[in-house]
């Protein structure tokens, strides 16, 4: 892999300068938990310089990184959000000790929706994290401090975790590139657990050739992590020169504004004079169906297996909101469980048979970007509307790509490709040739 942080002529140190340049100036302290000494981070960037210097191989040297704070780095507290469940880990997350191993420096820890239960950036006791355009509304949540200091400049590189949608929904309010791998490409070893079974790092940059490169540094079978998988061997690495893109029936994104339709609708013909493509309608209600057994069913018991007993018993400090979903899976009966487990497994054929010939989906990454005082006024309903057409994308084991497409309403707009699994490749090859010609 060629070094992708050479195209500004830059050294290590000099980039870590820069960024804490820019975190100054940014007025986005809410972004960020706990930022780094400024001296150490240097100290380690002109390490890394002299390991070029000495002829290693580093694609990553100099990359400045957010690291949302459920995600683990070594000597730096680890908050999930809540300030009473911090501990402070010995070592760091596989995905980060991989970047780092790759010549990545570490800035800081970034804000969050607490314990990555949200999608809108608002549920944190350090504060709700603003659009990086626009201060009124929302970053998009739960990996909202990581994408907003792509979005301002302020790192290069930001770490996230998508169980719902978190690290598409901030891509696209934040007008930057959101890559959710095949579940278990990447190891989630060192992250604090959301919902175990669908759990997924991902990573946010202002390029695909960033947010890809750094996907392949942090991708790898852990032979520490149970839920680690390995690329198949014969995986496709490219799409069909004329793909066939899947696209919903209409009725379908009856959430969208007119306005949101319109931005979606000159995606998709993009995507059709850009890509040569077919357009196929098909039927998304598997999906959706599928997308509201996260939290509306048994496995919402997952997110109380990982922190119930500590929201229990620490129910001052946790966010009412949190608490309440968190909280609700602590009554969930195995029968219940295994029941949903089936019906998703059911679902997971419908979508097969659904997508059966076409190499993606393209969907809105979300029906709209709301204000914080749209949120306020309306927590559950606003963040239930946001993952619609994201919170089935693990639960059926498929791959996204999250892009900036315009605007729409006031706010960002933007869009998803998806494919099943391993065909990540083939999502980056579809979104490389949509970057090219715009």
């Amino acid at each position: 892999m060629p070094a992708l942080a050479s195209s500004d002529a830059l050294s290590a140190p000099e980039r870590v300068h820069r960024a804490y340049r820019r975190i100054e100036v940014s007025d986005r302290p809410e972004a960020w938990i706990e930022l780094r000494d400024e001296h150490e981070a240097l100290a380690e960037a002109a390490a890394v310089q002299r390991r070029l210097g000495a002829g290693a191989r580093l694609p990553l040297a100099g990359v400045t990184v957010a690291v949302k704070d459920n995600v683990d780095v070594a000597g730096l507290p680890t908050t999930a959000g809540c300030p009473a469940y911090a501990y402070t880990p010995p070592t760091d997350a596989e995905s980060v000790a991989r970047l780092r191993a790759a010549g990545a420096i570490v800035l800081g820890k970034a804000n969050l929706d607490q314990f990555a239960t949200g999608l809108t950036g608002t549920r944190s006791p350090y504060g709700a994290v603003r659009d990086a355009r626009d201060p009124d509304r929302v970053a998009g949540g739960s990996s909202s401090g990581s994408a907003v200091a792509v979005a301002t400049g302020m790192a290069d590189l930001g770490l996230g975790t998508d169980t719902a949608g978190s690290g598409r929904v901030p891509a696209a309010f934040q007008g930057v590139v959101g890559i959710k791998p095949t579940l278990g490409l990447v190891p989630t070893r060192g992250v604090v657990p959301a919902c175990r079974s669908f759990d997924c790092v991902s990573v946010f940059a202002a390029t695909l050739a960033l947010a890809r490169g750094a996907i392949a540094v942090m991708a790898g079978h852990d032979a520490q992590d149970p839920r680690s998988r390995r690329l198949p061997g014969d995986a496709p690495a490219f799409a069909p020169e004329r793909p066939r893109i899947a696209v919903p029936r209409p009725e379908q994104l009856e959430l969208l504004s007119p306005d949101a339709l319109v931005a979606l609708a000159t995606a998709a013909a993009r995507c059709q004079r850009t890509l040569d493509a077919e357009l196929v309608e098909i039927d998304l209600e598997p999906f959706l169906t599928a997308g509201r057994l996260l939290y509306e069913g048994a496995f919402v018991a997952e997110r109380f297996a990982a922190v119930g007993e500590f929201i229990a018993s620490h129910r001052e400090a946790v966010d009412p909101h949190v608490a309440t979903i968190v909280l609700g899976g602590g009554g969930v009966s195995a029968a219940s469980y295994v029941g949903d487990v089936e019906k998703l497994e059911r679902l997971r054929l419908r979508a097969r048979d659904a997508l059966r010939g076409c190499d993606t989906v393209l969907l809105p990454t979300a029906p709209f970007q709301p204000t914080i005082e749209q949120v306020r006024a309306d927590p559950i309903g606003c963040n239930r509307r946001l993952g619609t057409y994201t919170t089935f994308a693990n639960l059926l084991d498929l791959c996204a790509v999250a892009l900036p497409a315009g605007h729409a309403d006031g706010g960002c707009f933007g869009i998803t490709l998806l494919a099943p699994s391993f065909r990540d490749d083939v999502l980056a090859d579809l979104a490389g040739r949509l970057e090219l010609a715009t």
